[in-house]
């Protein structure tokens, strides 16, 4: 029996890269979409091929039809989003009968992917989050005392997203975000604890796997570069009442602190975030969204996984260590650990560049430590340059909706 050949919606992104290691071993054929042939998915014995595609949210309907050619053309089985390009195919559905993908429509992706209306959410269905208010202008942030998260409603990999300390942060936070914005922004809070992530797996809005993690590394973001396992109950319970509240279908990924367990919500990731340390602990939620999109139905309860599973990805590591200190020792330093398996690299596995299974993945990760050694500060550049092929905006969903006849809500 042929494989199931299975294209990854981009291969820039971290989380496809993750997605690349939890996949490959069990025996799928793997394909990508993007712009860049040298993507970091690309160097992988399991990648077989990169499809070179206009970027997604520069030139969405040209990036949608590749998608369909490439789909026809390569008799792809699943179409896996593992970006923002979710966002796009909910927009898109109704150009989209032929690609086999699984994602929730349109209307839910507006509820979740605006930072202001999934605050609103969260009220509304009586979620825990941090007090927020919106902003409409410099007048609504009079009052508020520091510190304080200004928040655009729409952003990518933290870039719409400034942490208001002082009076000089708050000018230039106004002057970062405000002055650019299309739309609301709002303020919000600090939370406190420790950092974690829940994904969920959703057919339909019932929640058939899910995930608990917590930070033990940062990176670029600052994301949780690096995570232990953990059994938090109530937040696989409030991600099943999300999910069922927006009839969610496909994958979908809530951040929150915690303390002792109990959360408090700060963002929603409308996808699966970086999948690995869910895979080793047992719960391969890319594995099961392709048996999902292929008809596959799940009456087994939710499976969570084991507890105290510790992943890192060192070049998410590298580039965090030099984006946030901007020096070589810094760099040196975190690479010292890693080579000498200390902090979080301890009893911990590798999902980014698994050398020892994934030979070809060792050229990502010489090509990033090079980079960050011979000039740290470039690390937020080569950041910003893999965001910029697979993120998506507000006016490129408006474009699509306008083009294909489906609805777009602010």
């Amino acid at each position: 029996m042929d494989r199931i050949r299975v294209l990854l919606s981009e291969g820039s992104s971290l989380t496809s890269r993750e997605v690349v290691t939890c996949l490959g071993p069990v025996g799928y054929h793997l394909e990508a979409l993007d712009p860049d042939p040298l993507c970091i998915a690309r160097f992988s014995r399991w990648m077989r091929r990169i499809h070179r595609c206009p970027r997604s949210g520069a030139d969405p309907l040209g990036y949608l039809e590749a998608v369909k050619r490439v789909v026809a053309e390569r008799r792809i089985d699943v179409v896996l989003p593992t970006h923002e390009q979710a966002w796009l195919f909910a927009a898109a559905q109704p150009e989209l009968s032929d690609v086999p993908v699984a994602v929730a429509d349109a209307t839910s992706f507006d509820r979740v992917q605006s930072k202001v209306e999934f605050a609103r959410l969260l009220d509304e269905i009586e979620l825990a989050q941090p007090r927020w208010r919106l902003v409409r202008g410099n007048s609504d942030l009079d009052g508020l005392s520091f510190p304080y998260w200004l928040k655009s409603a729409f952003s990518t990999a933290g870039r719409g997203v400034r942490l208001v300390a002082d009076e000089r942060s708050r000018a230039d936070a106004e002057r970062e975000l405000l002055e650019q914005a299309s739309g609301a922004l709002m303020a919000q809070e600090p939370a406190v604890g420790q950092y974690g992530q829940v994904q969920g797996l959703f057919d339909h809005g019932r929640l058939v796997a899910a995930h608990t993690s917590v930070q033990t590394g940062i990176g670029i973001g600052p994301s949780a570069a690096a995570r232990v396992s953990v059994d938090h109950p109530r937040p696989r319970r409030d991600i099943a009442t999300l999910g069922e509240a927006l009839t969610w279908h496909g994958g979908l990924t809530l951040d929150y602190f915690h303390e002792q367990g109990d959360p408090s919500y700060i963002e929603c990731n409308p996808r699966t975030v970086e999948p690995g340390n869910a895979t080793a602990s047992g719960v391969n939620i890319p594995d099961l969204q392709v048996r999902l999109t292929i008809g596959e139905r799940f009456t087994s309860p939710p499976p969570t996984g084991r507890v105290g599973v510790r992943t890192h990805g060192t070049i998410a590591l590298l580039l965090g260590a030099a984006a946030y200190d901007g020096t070589r020792r810094a760099v040196t330093a975190q690479l010292a650990r890693a080579l000498a398996h200390r902090g979080c690299y301890h009893a911990s596995a590798e999902q980014l560049t698994p050398v020892l299974r994934d030979p070809p993945s060792a050229a990502a990760l010489a090509f990033v430590t090079a980079h960050a050694l011979a000039s740290p500060r470039q690390a937020t550049a080569i950041a910003r340059k893999a965001i910029d092929r697979y993120s998506i905006t507000r006016e490129t969903i408006d474009r699509v909706a306008a083009a294909t006849g489906a609805s777009a809500t602010r």
